[in-house]
């Protein structure tokens, strides 16, 4: 994994890193849509809108296609947010460690951690 890879990809959570632009996203793996049909399904208004869809347009993730007046959103990259958007779907329990876990995975594997 190179630095270029690295940006684009910190570039492309950091936009799907907002609720509304999540639901944008999830709207917009359903189909192409434009920024009235949102305003209808989004408790957004459609300035709103409209900035988050330029955010997740900078981004790589969403681009339009013009149909006179409107602009009509698509998935840019339909296979990479459609696995981002159903991992977070999924959900994850997170796990905590106790000290003593701690201890005896680093025992087990001869390493070190947080050596003071």
């Amino acid at each position: 994994m190179n630095t270029d890879q690295i940006t684009e990809w910190a570039g492309i959570m950091k936009a799907l890193a907002h609720p509304t632009r999540l639901q944008i996203v999830a709207e917009l793996l359903k189909g192409t849509k434009c920024v009235t049909d949102m305003e209808e399904i989004l408790p957004a208004s459609q300035a709103n809108i409209s900035q988050h869809l330029s955010v997740l347009r900078h981004a790589g993730v969403v681009d339009f296609a013009q149909d006179g007046a409107l602009r009509c959103y698509y998935i840019s990259r339909p296979k990479l947010t459609s696995i981002i958007i159903g991992l977070l779907a999924e959900g994850e329990p997170v796990i905590r460690k106790s000290r003593g876990d701690i201890d005896l995975e680093k025992r087990s594997t001869g390493g070190a951690c947080c050596v003071r």
